[in-house]
């Protein structure tokens, strides 16, 4: 449920909103990935949720330039 409420929320963002939460995100997947790698994650779900998140900003990313284009 609560990753059909975050892409609908993501839907609703232009590209430019969509590339600042793609950044956002990536600096928190490096920070997921380096308190890993010292011992220091404590939500390891978390990990993949970003993961998953990131591939939805870039799928809707896409979508978007296709549509805009044709």
């Amino acid at each position: 449920m609560k990753a059909l409420q975050r892409l609908s929320d993501l839907k609703v963002m232009s590209v430019d909103q969509l590339q600042d939460e793609l950044l956002k995100l990536k600096k928190e997947q490096f920070n997921l990935r380096f308190q890993r790698a010292t011992g220091q994650l404590e939500n390891t779900s978390r990990v993949t949720e970003v993961r998953k998140d990131i591939a939805r900003i870039k799928t809707l990313q896409r979508s978007k330039t296709v549509a805009a284009s044709a």
